[in-house]
């Protein structure tokens, strides 16, 4: 071999390890875990879930402003969750999200349909756990607004179809877009009968901001690993459940497994709208 082609060579290996070297900074940077490839449908469609790593610094804003104003129906003193479905359904779905977190976006628009037809079915309840996560990560503030925002809707009985808006329209993760109130009340527009007086000025009152940043501490003292995180009456179900990787039909599976000889809850209303 030439010295010269030895030189060019040596000089596109090193390449090749600055990039590689770039590529190590901004995933550290971004704090994204890709862990596993969820099976979308039974179509064999495939939606890749992440994890954002809980490792980030202090929320913005996470001083506490004022008094803790509870969501209508919200329950949990120590863990403050929203509450969805049958309050009698014989299983609980628990999910930990940050309405910023593109994973939670992910696995919310793989398993919404499935999540939804469980709970009307009177199967599972789910709790929502409101985090804050990637604004300490990134900076700004849209996951406490937007978290706010769905307290807010949660109080005019809204909060499953603005849940879901939410995660259909979410921004980049680097675009703080939900930090604007106005934007969070743009898309309140498209849920019928949301976008009032009422919801308007809790949404700019912040009225239940220091409720969101205790769900928050309430998920940083958890052993979580990052958002989402879900759970099946306790047991991790996300990204697996023992050696069995999450996908709607493993979720009705391990649902009908646990509720196997127990009497299903009350039939819920629609919870799209």
């Amino acid at each position: 071999m030439s010295e010269k082609n030895h030189d060019g060579n040596r000089s596109a290996r090193a390449r090749l390890q600055q990039q590689r070297d770039r590529e190590k900074a901004r995933e550290k940077q971004r704090r994204v875990l890709i862990v596993s490839a969820a099976i979308v449908g039974v179509l064999g469609l495939a939606a890749v879930i992440g994890v954002i790593a809980a490792s980030g610094g202090d929320d913005e804003g996470s001083d506490k402003a004022g008094p803790v104003v509870t969501p209508s129906g919200a329950t949990g003193d120590d863990k403050p969750a929203i509450p969805t479905g049958a309050a009698d359904a014989p299983s609980t779905l628990t999910i930990w999200e940050d309405f910023r977190c593109p994973a939670c976006a992910q696995f919310e628009n793989a398993f919404r349909n499935t999540i939804h037809e469980l709970e009307a079915e009177g199967a599972i309840k789910t709790d929502y756990h409101l985090a804050t996560l990637i604004d300490g990560n990134m900076g700004g503030s849209g996951s406490l607004r937007a978290a706010n925002a769905a307290a807010c809707a949660q109080d005019a009985g809204k909060f499953t179809p603005y849940h879901d808006v939410l995660y259909m329209n979410q921004p980049e993760e680097t675009d703080d877009a939900y930090g604007n109130n106005a934007k969070l009340i743009e898309l309140a527009a498209k849920v019928e009968g949301l976008d009032t007086p009422a919801f308007r000025s809790c949404v700019e009152d912040g009225t239940h901001d220091t409720w969101v940043q205790k769900s928050n501490e309430a998920f940083r003292s958890g052993s979580f690993n990052g958002t989402p995180s879900v759970l099946l009456n306790g047991e991790s179900i996300f990204p697996t459940k023992g050696n069995e990787q999450i996908s709607p039909a493993n979720l009705k599976k391990w649902v009908a497994e646990a509720n196997k000889g127990k009497k299903k809850g009350s039939a819920s209303p629609s919870t799209t709208g």
